[in-house]
């Protein structure tokens, strides 16, 4: 008996071949899959599209991003395996809105118009649409049997067991206890964040600092020999790693690792995936460096370390979601809540909160703490402003674009008001998409370190 693997296909590309015993699968929340099979010729595929177009004329390099340039390609790679043009079914999913829409914000209907190019491909070619389940504000995935050509389209997943028994609501003191539980940060990494915060730190200061923590210099080191960095002599010093790495990544690296070790502590209350919650923090890490680099309006590596730090209360309250699992995802789908109203409603508090205290308890620059507590809400913010708004507007992107890792719905009710505190309009929201790395994960080489 053949066991039937799955794979994933990520935003930007696509996948085509014979019959075999294989489930394509996409997460899909703004982004827009669409299935193709020929049951007589077994052939089929599955495109997962993140834009209807370029958002410049004269980036070419991703074709397969944009359904424009990528659908012609799926196209023609199902032709080239003998998928016959009147045998094909197509099946389309995704395309959920961003934010609520207005006669001035259009441009917030990305997944509309990518759906749209798709049909009218769909159209000129007479292949016939079986299901179409676009549209909404909710996540979804798209799976394709390629054994036997069906197709389903499902909400995002609610299929696992809920702690046994009555829903206990988490008290104030289980959450104080809650936070004693978890191990702290390095003190080498609030020392990192303290001098990243007042924008101080030079090559040779966090060398010290980082020569005072064996694990942390034994990492840089096991990096700088590792593939992503591997050259023609072995790095057997720190400061020849120093060297190798570079000053911006060497802090990302310290970071990253310390904030892995916290996020360990979490399991599958807000995760829909084995550690969900910290691969989401780095892809929001990853796009606010990104953000803050396109704009102007803050230090990519302080927006990189803010991304990367902004979710720590949900590693508090984990457990406590785990056990309300069912009532939190009805409320996040009911589609009038948004992920601070379903906490607050469930739990009496919600992680912003929640992660503002465990940061000034850790001694987090005050900076850190205000972003923390603001990045649904980061008009609030008291300090680095638009470095809050860099934040909210990356884990929004990350939210809509690369689903299927948490649960998270943020209130985009003032987006376009967000978007111009960081010299922004709606009509460059397809622009700061295409930001997005396509490998969002493996654009990092100390992400690359940590899998």
């Amino acid at each position: 008996m053949q066991i039937q693997q799955h794979h994933h296909v990520a935003a930007g590309s696509f996948y085509v071949s014979h019959s075999k015993p294989l489930i394509l699968q996409s997460f899909l929340g703004t982004c827009v899959g669409v299935a193709l099979f020929d049951a007589e010729a077994q052939v089929g595929g599955l495109i997962h599209l993140l834009l209807p177009e370029p958002a410049s004329q004269t980036d070419r390099t991703q074709p397969e991003k944009y359904a424009s340039t990528g659908f012609p390609l799926f196209l023609e790679a199902l032709y080239n395996q003998g998928a016959r043009q009147n045998g094909l079914k197509a099946y389309i999913a995704g395309g959920a809105l961003v934010g609520p829409l207005n006669d001035a914000d259009l441009n917030l209907d990305i997944g509309g118009r990518t759906v749209e190019t798709v049909r009218q491909y769909l159209r000129a070619e007479k292949i016939k649409v079986e299901i179409s389940e676009t549209g909404g504000f909710f996540t979804c995935n798209i799976n394709l049997n390629m054994q036997t050509g069906q197709c389903t389209i499902e909400p995002a997943p609610l299929d696992r067991d809920p702690i046994r028994g009555a829903i206990r609501l988490s008290t104030a003191e289980d959450i104080d206890r809650a936070m004693e539980s978890i191990q702290p940060i390095p003190q080498v990494a609030l020392k990192i964040l303290r001098l990243i915060d007042n924008e101080e730190y030079e090559i040779k200061t966090l060398a010290e600092e980082i020569r005072k923590d064996q694990v942390i210099s034994a990492r840089t080191l096991k990096l700088c020999n590792s593939a992503a960095f591997s050259g023609s002599s072995k790095v057997e010093s720190l400061d020849q790693a120093l060297v190798l790495l570079g000053l911006r990544l060497l802090v990302k690296l310290v970071i990253s690792v310390s904030v892995n070790e916290l996020f360990s502590h979490s399991g599958l209350g807000y995760s829909l995936c084995k550690g969900g919650l910290y691969y989401h923090a780095i892809g929001t890490a990853i796009i606010a460096e990104k953000l803050a680099d396109y704009t102007g309006s803050a230090e990519p590596g302080l927006a990189y370390t803010a991304g990367l730090l902004h979710d720590i209360g949900k590693v508090v309250l984990d457990q406590a979601i785990a056990s309300a699992y069912p009532l939190f995802y009805r409320r996040l789908m009911e589609g009038e809540h948004n992920s601070i109203d379903a906490e607050t409603e469930i739990l009496g508090f919600d992680h912003t909160q929640v992660g503002a205290k465990l940061a000034r308890k850790w001694s987090f620059p005050e900076s850190l703490c205000d972003i923390i507590r603001h990045h649904h809400g980061p008009e609030k913010a008291s300090r680095h402003l638009e470095l809050a708004h860099v934040v909210y507007l990356a884990d929004l992107l990350m939210t809509r674009f690369h689903c299927g890792l948490e649960l998270e719905r943020l209130d985009t009710e003032s987006l376009a008001s967000r978007m111009e505190a960081i010299g922004l309009s709606t009509e460059k929201f397809p622009e700061i998409v295409d930001l997005i790395p396509l490998g969002v994960f493996g654009s990092s080489p100390e992400m690359t370190f940590l899998m």
